[in-house]
């Protein structure tokens, strides 16, 4: 049977917890890191990428949605903090808490489980490049597996098929969110060319080449 996605507060949970992540992640973060490039995200920077991460909520909450998930849509979050701070995005997304949160909650599914997937796909990113692996099993990886699992771009069959492998539900993710290689997802038993198929005019890409 296909996996459900996640209830509401459940995914406004996982978000909450996903930011106090990032502010920590942020809090440990050296300037010197702010221009590190992203493996997963090869055009970004560090700082670029804590941009977009502040910036989809940001955008939100000034109605600022035309063009959602799109590049030019995610390159005006960078290009209108591009003279900001690690500090600077950190404090941006602590004062974002008080306005978001009485969003949030007014997210319409499965609008919201998709914004907590993108979320914690980028925490993730930001993890790889800073080196500061962690939060595997965070409810927000739940979340977004289930997103991801539930898209129509996938049979019932397919789903069945991912749900039953001996993977973590972290990798699985990992993969259908297109930050794992062909190679890596045939590594893990996975069908790698079936999901790299699938994502082929989305906003999530399989990436040509292993990242480490």
């Amino acid at each position: 049977m296909r996996a459900g996605l996640r209830p509401d507060d459940e995914v406004c949970l996982a978000y909450q917890q996903l930011r106090e992540r990032v502010i920590e992640l942020l809090t440990i973060t050296r300037v010197e890191d702010a221009n590190k490039t992203v493996p997963a995200c090869p055009q970004w920077s560090v700082q670029n990428l804590v941009c977009h991460i502040i910036g989809v909520p940001e955008d939100i909450l000034e109605g600022r949605m035309q063009g959602v998930t799109t590049d030019p849509w995610t390159q005006a979050q960078v290009d209108r903090h591009k003279s900001d701070s690690i500090d600077k995005l950190r404090e941006i997304l602590i004062n974002q808490k008080s306005k978001f949160d009485v969003v949030l909650p007014n997210i319409p599914s499965p609008v919201n489980s998709q914004f907590v997937m993108d979320a914690v796909t980028h925490e993730h990113d930001l993890r790889e490049a800073l080196g500061k692996p962690g939060a595997q099993d965070s409810l927000a990886v739940k979340v977004a597996y289930a997103w991801l699992l539930s898209h129509d771009r996938y049979s019932d069959e397919f789903s069945e098929q991912v749900q039953v492998l001996r993977v973590s539900e972290f990798q699985k993710m990992r993969a259908l969110s297109g930050r794992l290689s062909i190679e890596q997802m045939n590594a893990l038993a996975l069908p790698g060319l079936a999901i790299a198929n699938s994502l082929e005019g989305s906003p999530l890409r399989t990436p040509n080449r292993t990242i480490d």
